[in-house]
């Protein structure tokens, strides 16, 4: 791999708060939200739920999200989109797949554990109808704190007491290598601890597996060493869960060479991004942005030089 290992551990570097307060237990508990945790749609014959974690708020996005660009540029492309350019919202949606074989989940969220405005995945689970014991699989893109936390509660107890953890073989090999062990610190000690309970039922997969019928992994290094974004299809219906391949869409959409800091190999991520969204252009297929606005669904369409998120309609029913 091409990756700098200096860029690659800073990178690690800026999730490693997030994961410290992962690994040392549950955060104090907001009020319930008013507005609603879930959004459903049919993928084919199978039912689709995105369920929304919580939010984190990013002060002063101007200053160091974005590493090749300065303030006035990352202020300017906010402000041209009509947001705030003192504060940036990021998302947690956590795609929920229900299928024969039971629920299919995709990542398992911050568990409540990284900031007080994110509860967690199951309080949404609770209010869609989804029982987490339910939960067949947890196929992960990668091993981030806000994508892996939520597989366990504040007791380092199984969230998800059925379920199977699926993860890219790539990835896990990174983070559970003892020689990046220290350098990466609290997001190292996150990853065992949170996959500690699983451990019995922990499944590597390579880059392009067949998960299950009808999800297959596609890769998508860069922000991650291993991370992978995952194709579900159903009949003619199609959908790409792509994780962390892009941030806010406002960012890495509209500006694909911009480099965000939590992209561990930021041109190898650049360069992940386009393509994938060029396929998801060319072959019109629907996909879910984990830090999209909720419900974080739409189609990436081609517009100037960069590319836009044309959401879905807000539908009553499915």
């Amino acid at each position: 791999m091409s990756t700098d290992r200096r860029t690659l551990f800073a990178a690690a570097g800026a999730v490693a708060a997030g994961a410290a307060l992962a690994a040392g237990g549950a955060a104090a508990q907001p009020a319930p939200a008013a507005n609603p945790s879930f959004y459903k749609t049919r993928i084919g014959s199978l039912t689709l739920t995105v369920l929304l974690d919580g939010i984190a708020i990013r002060q002063n996005p101007g200053e160091g999200f974005v590493r090749n660009a300065d303030r006035a540029a990352v202020e300017g492309a906010l402000r041209a989109q009509g947001l705030p350019t003192d504060r940036l919202v990021n998302p947690y949606c956590v795609a929920a797949l229900e299928t024969p074989r039971g629920i299919v989940l995709f990542d398992s969220g911050t568990g409540g554990h990284l900031v007080p405005t994110a509860r967690g995945v199951v309080p949404a689970m609770q209010s869609a109808g989804l029982d987490p014991a339910r939960v067949s699989m947890v196929v992960l893109t990668h091993y981030h704190g806000d994508h892996i936390s939520g597989l366990t509660d504040a007791q380092n107890a199984a969230v998800f007491p059925n379920a199977e953890v699926v993860a890219p073989e790539p990835e896990h090999a990174f983070w559970t290598d003892p020689a990046n062990a220290q350098r990466l610190g609290a997001g190292a000690q996150n990853v065992q601890r949170r996959l500690q309970p699983y451990e019995a039922r922990l499944r590597r997969i390579a880059p392009d597996a067949e998960v299950a019928p009808g999800i297959r992994a596609v890769p998508t290094h860069g922000h991650t060493p291993g991370h992978t974004s995952y194709l579900v299809t159903d009949g003619a219906d199609s959908v790409m869960v792509l994780g962390d391949l892009t941030s806010r869409p406002e960012i890495n959409l509209r500006h694909p060479g911009w480099h965000v800091i939590f992209d561990m190999d930021a041109q190898m991520a650049e360069a992940t991004r386009r393509r994938v969204f060029d396929r998801l252009v060319a072959e019109g297929t629907l996909a879910v942005g984990y830090h999209w606005p909720f419900p974080a669904l739409g189609r990436v369409l081609r517009e100037g030089e960069g590319y836009r998120v044309a959401p879905v309609e807000w539908l009553p029913s499915i």
